[in-house]
């Protein structure tokens, strides 16, 4: 298990120590003042140490504050909460405080700083993504708000916006700017991670320097069509794609031999099902299947599919095993991504679920709908402008921005488009999903790629640090795939 899967949500600063000493790290009792010549060394490049400048912020609060290693002492892991407003437009209201996680190397010379927003809660263990790794940069992890522990007390779902999450990252981006060092900053996400880099460069296009976005989709509307075309050509094999269509069918017309088993498996991990009900959450994991298997899965996974006459449990397990179906069915499951549901229904948008060959089998044709989803009882009503606007100003204005697809992914269907005269590229993974990375393209597209990445970061491109763990502590930093696997986006 890694350490990103290893700590639950809102884990304990203890917690989290016990899992760095476990791997070697230390909480230094006066920070920057160890007498070990590495932090020697570090401590040097700095007139003054860093926990004590992020101590002096206004409104953030240190919570941990240790040595990965404790050999080299050159690289230094931070919990932080920052304190902001509910609403940005009225600051001297309600405030919540928002978690963050710093991972600083100690390094001569300016160094790059990643902002890595997530899309939804953090988990505060000392991983890295991509572009940190490349270039061996300081990164700066900042949970959405509204997951995790960053919650505004009145939950005032109307604060849940792209244009106040944007407001968040600015604030943060303002107040640690001049901690950080010289070195040019650069955004990145993945999938709603990655737009919510993008939303924070169109609202304020001048806080970084350059996007990497991962997996990042543009919705058109509430629920976007493009997704159900993509998935009649997706991969190389049609009879994969008939023999996903034959299960869903053959998994509806056998459904009541099919829910025994789901309230087994719901009743072995205490699974509730209260807000769909186990006949609609059975139907809607069904028909989500062929999205989660390209999604998450690949062409490799074919043989797997089992026959439409297969026993009711092999038929129940396929399709459980590969939707998640208690974690993303399930009300725990449901609520802690109440607030994804929420914005989809009010300014992301949503996916479209192939129906047309299933008709006749369901019983909530679409119904399966973020509207339609908790939040229960919070109107939602959807701008069909928000992803337009931002689409029209990554297409026509958007610099230095690098967006990254998987060929076989769903939400690969709905890209950004750029320009290259704006310094912007996009790429696609062949037949990648979901999890894309810029290490898995092709030449000569990787090193083009990679180019403009340390170009943007104004570092010299070097071909001993493409893929390569740049310092020994970064074998324990590689970043999570999905976490959890079961998110929607």
């Amino acid at each position: 298990m890694s350490g990103t899967a290893f700590l639950a949500r809102g884990a304990s600063a203890l917690a989290v120590v016990l899992l760095l000493q476990a791997c070697g790290g230390s909480a230094p009792s006066e920070p920057g003042r160890s007498e070990d010549p590495g932090a020697s060394r570090a401590s040097a490049l700095e007139s003054e140490d860093l926990g004590e400048q992020l101590r002096a912020v206004p409104g953030l609060t240190v919570l941990l504050d240790v040595w990965l290693s404790n050999t080299t002492k050159d690289t230094r892991f931070f919990i932080l909460d920052y304190e902001q407003p509910a609403d940005h437009q009225r600051p001297e209201g309600e405030r919540f405080l928002q978690r963050m996680t710093l991972l600083y190397r100690y390094r001569p010379g300016p160094t790059p700083v990643v902002l890595h927003t997530l899309g939804y809660a953090l988990t505060p263990t000392p991983t890295q993504s991509e572009p940190t790794r490349l270039l061996a940069a300081h990164e700066l992890r900042v949970e959405h708000r509204f997951f995790g522990t960053s919650r505004p007390a009145s939950h005032d779902w109307k604060r849940l916006t792209i244009e106040q999450a944007a407001a968040d990252h600015h604030r943060i981006v303002q107040a640690l700017r001049p901690l950080l060092g010289d070195g040019r900053w650069l955004s990145t996400g993945i999938s709603k991670g990655g737009q919510a880099a993008t939303y924070h460069r169109h609202f304020y296009p001048d806080d970084v320097d350059a996007t990497v976005a991962y997996v990042t989709p543009n919705v058109r509307g509430e629920t976007d069509v493009r997704a159900v075309r993509f998935l009649e050509t997706v991969g190389t094999d049609a009879d994969c794609r008939e023999r996903l269509r034959a299960i869903q069918r053959a998994a509806l017309t056998r459904r009541e031999e099919l829910l025994p088993f789901a309230a087994g498996v719901a009743a072995s991990s205490g699974a509730t099902f209260d807000v769909l009900g186990l006949d609609r959450a059975l139907e809607f994991s069904v028909l989500e299947l062929p999205y989660y298997f390209w999604q998450l899965g690949s062409q490799a996974l074919c043989p797997t599919i089992p026959a439409p006459d297969a026993p009711a449990s092999a038929l129940f397990d396929f399709v459980q095993r590969r939707t998640f179906f208690t974690d993303s069915f399930g009300d725990a499951g449901l609520q802690s991504l109440a607030p994804y549901y929420y914005q989809a229904a009010t300014q992301l948008g949503a996916l479209r679920y192939a129906e047309h060959h299933l008709h006749g089998l369901l019983r909530y044709p679409r119904q399966d709908l973020p509207a339609h989803l908790p939040p229960l009882g919070v109107r939602k009503r959807f701008d069909v402008t928000a992803m337009l606007r931002v689409g029209h100003w990554v297409r026509h204005a958007g610099q230095r921005m690098l967006f990254l697809y998987g060929e076989d992914d769903p939400w690969s269907s709905a890209p950004f488009e750029v320009r290259e005269s704006n310094d912007a590229l996009r790429f696609v993974v062949p037949r990648g999903n979901h999890g894309a990375r810029l290490m898995q393209l092709p030449e000569p597209e990787r090193t083009a790629a990679l180019e403009r990445l340390f170009q943007w970061a104004g570092l010299a491109p070097s071909a001993a640090r493409q893929g390569l763990p740049v310092h020994e502590a970064d074998t324990r930093l590689e970043e999570g795939f999905l976490e959890p696997s079961h998110r929607p986006l």
